[in-house]
């Protein structure tokens, strides 16, 4: 079977949900629009971000606020709570999530010491989790990215997924974003746009899924 089309399910964890460590507004909400989407596509992905305590990206690593933003060597480092550590509560999928259709689980920023918004590559821009060559192996052309959040995770996939060569759509009623610092949001979709990303509503990608015609 001929095999056109990846969802990829971003960061769906507790801790970036009402009441976890990281909790981005409304993060739940794009749960149901999500669960409606993923048994239409040819193979489903979803990511963790999965940090060790003491996680470079933790701001109680350097004994700093958290949001507050420091340069680690060449990288310019946002410090986040700690969040989404292995074996908490707060680094598992939301129990709403439907996992049912899921393919594969990619777990990034296991490194302490190196933080990684992208799935496809760690913010050293060296180190890659492989997902591309799992995608590409499969055949699979085009990429359409959900979850959390839109002003990162998300974004930094698209942005890599486009450099790979793959044809990204954002699925926008599907995301939500954490907005650090303020109007990050948008400056992240018109960013999107401007390199080629589709960014679009569930309701127009669906009938395309559920048709091939991409």
């Amino acid at each position: 079977m001929r095999r056109n089309n990846c969802l990829i399910i971003t960061d769906v964890q507790n801790d970036f949900c009402p009441g976890g460590a990281l909790a981005i507004k409304g993060g739940d909400e794009i749960i149901p629009v999500i669960n409606d989407m993923s048994r239409h596509f040819d193979k489903v992905v979803a990511t963790q971000d999965w940090h060790p305590r003491g996680h470079i990206s933790f701001a109680s690593t350097h004994d700093k606020k958290p949001y507050e933003v420091i340069n680690i060597g060449r990288i310019k480092q946002v410090l986040w709570p700690e969040h989404c550590v292995p074996g908490t509560f707060g680094a598992a999928f939301h129990k709403n999530l439907d996992m049912t259709d899921v393919d594969l689980i990619i777990r990034k920023g296991n490194d302490p010491k190196i933080d990684s918004y992208s799935t496809f590559l760690e913010n050293d821009k060296k180190t890659r989790t492989g997902l591309e060559y799992y995608i590409a192996g499969l055949g699979i052309k085009n990429i359409f990215l959900c979850g959390l959040a839109t002003d990162y995770c998300v974004y930094y996939s698209a942005l890599d997924a486009l450099k790979i060569g793959f044809k990204v759509t954002v699925i926008m009623d599907a995301c939500r974003g954490v907005d650090v610092p303020e109007g990050s949001i948008d400056k992240a979709i018109e960013g999107m746009v401007k390199k080629g990303i589709r960014v679009e509503l569930h309701e127009t990608v669906l009938p395309k899924i559920k048709s091939r015609h991409l």
